[in-house]
């Protein structure tokens, strides 16, 4: 089968043929139908996150926003059958770990990182093997396009799951959102949903343009501004309720404290780059005098996905509205290689690959 292949950081993607994959007992194996490219395949494709072991070795299948069918299952296998759709969260979880058990799969003790381990090649191939697929192949609802799907293995879960599940949000809330990219236009619309007013903070227009879109209720401009938190503030009143620093660079995530009120969150889904190698200076002291949380957010556990599946349902959610284009796998080096300039707009998803 074909897949995109990690050779050399920072060098194109190959294109190759590669053994198809079989079904562990408790796998299945899932054909490919849609897979987003996300900032994350750059990281792991520039050869960050060694720092949280998260870097994928040379010869690695990326790709971990996938959608597609169920073609074999192995025979340990009870609730995944053959011709479901599934979406699969890009943290893969073992289903038997403390954190499991407690319903915390999305940070499990054993987690394998989709597409970045060599444990869990990625999905930008013909076909993609699920481990544990009981708890880690989720069924989609009758009728859904795997392309709007495509993004509910990171980015788009990964921002409801740090608004709806982590953060405090009540409706009227306001929720500043620092880099529109596709997990911060999807943290835009999901706030939005919510009952939140909605602040899109990033410094290319065409981005902010599509977070109005996708429900902001104000825009700033980093180029247009020098003190980007005074800005959201005056926005927001006394500051924002919650605050999200959706790129993780040290200037988003201070940013994104300096931004919030008295009693404020700071909601932390992006992961860094080489620059700050996962450490950043914060505001230390502001945040004990105005008692601000930093919360973390991971991903989020596939037993939940029904909460965004009735939000899509009623036509509250709409994962496709974040998605830019449709790309074939041969475009797909390229397309991650574009991104050293930060100028994608939203999620181009990958639905042609063979």
């Amino acid at each position: 089968m074909r897949a995109a292949v990690l050779r050399e950081y920072g060098e194109p993607l190959e294109i190759s043929d590669v053994e198809r994959p079989e079904p562990a007992d408790d796998g299945a194996v899932v054909e490919v139908e849609a897979c987003g490219v996300c900032r994350s395949d750059w990281h792991g494709w520039k050869g960050d996150w060694d720092w949280v072991d998260a870097k994928p070795p040379r010869g690695q299948i990326l790709g971990h926003e996938p959608a597609g069918r169920v073609v074999e299952v192995g025979d340990d296998v009870e609730r995944v059958e053959e011709g479901q759709r599934v979406a699969v969260p890009f943290n893969l979880s073992d289903g038997a770990c403390q954190e499991c058990r407690n319903g915390n799969s999305n940070v499990c003790e054993n987690v394998v990182p989709l597409g970045f381990a060599e444990a869990a090649p990625g999905a930008f191939a013909e076909e993609l093997h699920v481990p544990t697929a009981d708890m880690n192949a989720v069924p989609l609802p009758d009728g859904v396009d795997p392309v709007d799907m495509a993004g509910l293995g990171c980015r788009f879960m990964t921002a409801f799951h740090g608004l709806a599940h982590r953060a405090d949000l009540g409706a009227g809330d306001w929720v500043a959102v620092h880099g529109c990219g596709g997990v911060g236009l999807s943290a835009v619309h999901i706030a939005n949903a919510l009952g939140a007013n909605v602040i899109a903070v990033d410094l290319i227009d065409e981005k902010l343009e599509k977070a109005e879109e996708l429900g902001a209720d104000e825009t700033v401009n980093v180029n247009d501004t020098e003190n980007v938190p005074e800005a959201v503030q005056a926005l927001a009143g006394n500051g924002a309720d919650v605050s999200v620093d959706a790129l993780g660079v040290a200037d988003t995530c201070r940013n994104s404290i300096l931004s919030l009120g008295r009693k404020g969150q700071h909601v932390q889904i992006g992961l860094t780059t080489q620059e700050e190698q996962g450490m950043v200076a914060v505001p230390t002291d502001a945040m004990v005098m105005q008692e601000i949380e930093f919360i973390g957010s991971f991903g989020m556990q596939p037993t939940r996905y029904d909460e965004i599946f009735r939000m899509v349902e009623r036509g509250r959610l709409n994962p496709s509205a974040v998605v830019s284009e449709t790309i074939d796998l041969d475009a797909v080096p390229e397309t991650i290689a574009s991104m050293d300039d930060f100028q994608t707009v939203g999620i181009p998803v990958c639905n042609e690959f063979a």
